[in-house]
């Protein structure tokens, strides 16, 4: 429990209450996505940023909800595990896609082009992590952590980033830094093939 995240040892006390409830992990995955999509709908109409900040932040806390219940619960499957990597994705794009949308008014269609960028360049990240989790299993992608928090948890900023109404940075900002990150997982994917052919 202690090398757990803050926001996922959280989550663990939440839910334990369910875990001899009916409750499937999955309805805990469903409300995520819902979350997020809300959220990034409300980023899209350009005009509701604080509250769809809110909603991805909830959405980025439930995420962590749902394995909890699995693992604690024994209700682990496939199936779970793929949904919820296709929820992470849909979510995160999402996010982006919104604000590109949103901040027309104030960038123009570049913002869509910056949108595109970092949504496209997330959604390779998370294609090209799943190749890697599923051929070396889940050590072969965990996240740097400090001090019980993680690379994703960046998220829980957006509130801020929405009062302080810097949101037209933050896309920008997605924009250069999501295909950098892409490189790095590039690499990793790389380095893990490479590693696997060694042993071989």
């Amino acid at each position: 429990m202690s090398g757990k995240p803050w926001d996922a040892r959280i989550a663990a006390w939440l839910v334990r209450p369910l875990v001899q409830s009916s409750v499937h992990p999955n309805v805990l995955t469903t409300l995520r996505l819902l979350a997020g999509v809300i959220g990034s709908l409300l980023f899209a109409t350009g005009s509701a940023f604080n509250l769809g900040a809110l909603f991805i932040v909830c959405s980025n806390f439930l995420d962590h909800t749902d394995g909890e219940l699995a693992r604690m619960s024994g209700k682990t499957s496939r199936f779970g595990h793929n949904y919820d990597l296709i929820s992470d994705a849909v979510v995160t794009v999402g996010l982006f896609a919104g604000l590109g949308i949103g901040l027309q008014t104030s960038l123009g269609l570049r913002s869509v082009g910056f949108g595109a960028i970092a949504g496209l360049a997330v959604a390779a990240i998370f294609h090209l992590r799943n190749i890697i989790e599923t051929r070396h299993g889940k050590a072969a992608t965990r996240q740097a952590s400090l001090g019980g928090f993680e690379t994703e948890d960046i998220l829980y900023l957006i509130p801020l980033v929405t009062l302080t109404e810097q949101q037209t940075t933050f896309l920008i900002a997605a924009a250069l830094g999501a295909p950098i990150a892409l490189l790095i997982v590039v690499v990793q994917f790389l380095n893990a093939a490479e590693s696997k052919t060694e042993t071989r």
